[in-house]
């Protein structure tokens, strides 16, 4: 149940992240929004791969990448802040999501290596 909830918020969040990329497309950024589009709709891609990965290692394997993008996006994100292409409470909601991802990241590798034992 926790993987399939781990999906959908990783779906909901490429959603947001597209929606992002056309903002800053349409305000004319063109250093940060490819970046951002690839980091964040990677989260959930690898989140995807994890469900039909080959054995445990390639399913913690996957879940690692997909936290390493999260953080990355993450980045990007406060970036954008930084400089004013996203406003206050845009990057507030964004981040929120992707912290949230990065939790339940972190706790999904957790028990994957701990049910490896």
């Amino acid at each position: 149940m926790k993987e399939n909830k781990l999906v959908e918020l990783s779906m909901d969040f490429a959603v947001d992240i597209i929606n992002l990329v056309k903002h800053l497309k349409a305000n004319r950024e063109s250093i940060v929004h490819e970046q951002i589009g690839r980091s964040g709709t990677s989260i959930g891609a690898n989140i995807h791969e994890a469900q039909y990965a080959h054995g445990k290692k390639d399913f913690i394997s996957k879940l690692e990448i997909a936290l390493k993008e999260a953080k990355e996006t993450g980045y990007w994100l406060e970036l954008l802040r930084r400089t004013d292409y996203i406003d206050e409470p845009t990057y507030k909601e964004l981040s929120a999501k992707c912290s949230s991802l990065r939790v339940m990241l972190i706790a999904s590798c957790r028990t994957a290596k701990e049910n490896m034992k």
